[in-house]
């Protein structure tokens, strides 16, 4: 054979290659619509329920503190709920977890939307949390159930866009919404779409008969007493952050609440590990390509959360700039992911994921040098660019990592090994808010209210903030070669 005919027998190697793997994205485009609609519907309801915390709190008769709970109890329950409801998956189906979990979001947003009192919206958003929880802890393992490897990157950045797409359009939504009619209807239009995407993936995603008595019977293998412990501890670890943010007043009984909620989370794991059927298997406790990817990307969404919760303050607190301008710029970011994720998640299939997902954490990176080098001024150039290049190494580290992630792990623990990934996220989301909180106001003793007047104290303060964030980028990436280099040796 000669080399012209070489050359031509690999390239129409990779053409059929290609034309596969197209065809079975195509094939289960459904399947991704289905996982796409119900991530879109819960990322909406999500981002829009900040809006309508005023309107909450009058119509019910609460304080401004009080209604921050209806945030904070459906963070706290999906969270400390993902682990079990991947185990679950496992040990039934994922299909059935996940389409249930859609019922009871549907069922949370519609208690939700006909709340008298406060009591009855936090019941209402309990329940919504643990809809969310079960769509969450399976789409992922849902996704390595349907889509083989080499096409798994592709599928889970177009799951990845209906997630942006619903940070992008929540606000927006809830306020015409809030415009046009009561703030119940930030809940209750999740009602008839939730039951249109339930009755369109009821064909799709086949879920198994289960009876009570099967039901029961794996109930009771389940490590009860740990999730309770579990629970327990990362109750007390998330509102730690709620005592940091009140000022230095609460900084150390935060920080009880920091330290002993995570001993308890930490014995929590051990005593799961102990247990007979532990709810997180061995296989993935000892699967280090599995740990460091989750690593990561607790690290990549730690740093991306700090830059979430600061800007608003540098913008609006400092700049003075219109919260509604500042919601403009602060849109970049989940503008440019909308862009650059889809084709991420293409490179990602046909090329080393490793190298791809290393330039996307080194493009963070040098985000976070442009948050630190923010002007006094209001220079929009200088403003918007550093957010731009946050969305594009974000959108590029994304679908590599998550597709490294799934693809470490057998298909049999892709539940659980998805919900640990959504758990993860969570948890760094969680530390980046409270972190950065705890970094920029113990540097204003005497300027808890943030003003024009601050001037260059305020601004430093926030450069520092951003040298952690520029710190723990740095590690991230560091990790993420020394993994590359790791695995060329083994």
């Amino acid at each position: 054979m000669t080399e012209v005919n070489k050359v031509f027998f690999k390239l129409g190697s990779v053409m059929m290659r290609s034309q596969k793997m197209v065809g079975k994205i195509t094939d289960q485009l459904p399947v991704i619509l289905v996982l796409g609609f119900f991530s879109l519907l819960t990322s909406i309801s999500g981002s829009s329920t900040n809006l309508a915390l005023p309107n909450i709190s009058r119509a019910l008769k609460i304080s401004n503190g009080q209604s921050t709970w209806i945030i904070q109890i459906g963070l706290i329950v999906a969270t400390i709920t993902f682990v079990l409801f991947g185990h679950l998956g496992d040990m039934i189906s994922k299909n059935f977890v996940f389409t249930n979990g859609g019922k009871v979001f549907v069922i949370g947003s519609l208690v939700t939307g006909l709340s008298i009192n406060f009591p009855m919206i936090m019941i209402g958003r309990t329940i919504q949390a643990i809809g969310v929880a079960m769509i969450m802890a399976n789409s992922l393992g849902i996704v390595s159930q349907y889509f083989p490897d080499e096409s798994r990157g592709e599928a889970l950045s177009m799951i990845a866009m209906f997630i942006s797409m619903g940070a992008i359009s929540g606000p927006a939504i809830g306020g015409i919404i809030l415009s046009v009619a009561s703030w119940r209807w930030i809940y209750l239009f999740n009602v008839p779409l939730g039951i249109i995407i339930i009755l369109f993936g009821r064909k799709l995603l086949p879920t198994p008969k289960v009876s009570l008595e099967k039901m029961s019977s794996l109930l009771k293998r389940f490590n009860w007493l740990g999730q309770i412990i579990f629970s327990i501890g990362l109750t007390l670890f998330f509102l730690s952050g709620a005592y940091f943010q009140s000022g230095m007043s609460s900084f150390i009984t935060g920080l009880i609440f920091l330290v002993v909620g995570g001993v308890i989370a930490l014995l929590a794991f051990y005593q799961d590990q102990k247990f007979h059927e532990s709810l997180i298997s061995t296989e993935l406790v000892k699967n280090w390509d599995y740990l460091i990817s989750i690593f990561i990307l607790f690290l990549a969404m730690l740093v991306n959360s700090m830059s979430n919760i600061l800007l608003p303050f540098y913008l609006q607190s400092y700049g003075r700039i219109s919260p509604f301008i500042s919601g403009l710029l602060l849109m970049g970011q989940a503008l440019t992911m909308l862009v650059v994720t889809p084709i991420a998640g293409y490179i990602t299939d046909h090329w080393n994921r490793v190298n791809l997902a290393i330039i996307g954490l080194a493009i963070l990176l040098i985000s976070q040098i442009g948050y630190a080098m923010y002007p006094r001024t209001m220079n929009m150039f200088m403003i918007i660019t550093p957010i731009v290049i946050n969305g594009i190494g974000l959108g590029l580290f994304l679908p590599p990592n998550n597709t490294i992630t799934m693809g470490s792990v057998d298909d049999s623990l892709s539940g659980v090994a998805g919900s640990i990934t959504s758990f993860a996220r969570t948890l760094g989301i969680t530390m980046g808010i409270s972190m950065a909180s705890i970094l920029l106001f113990v540097q204003l003793p005497k300027g808890q209210n943030i003003t024009p007047s601050l001037g260059l104290s305020f601004l430093r303060s926030f450069d520092h903030v951003f040298y952690v964030a520029i710190a723990i980028s740095a590690l991230s990436l560091i990790v993420m070669i020394w993994r590359k280099f790791a695995t060329k040796r083994t």
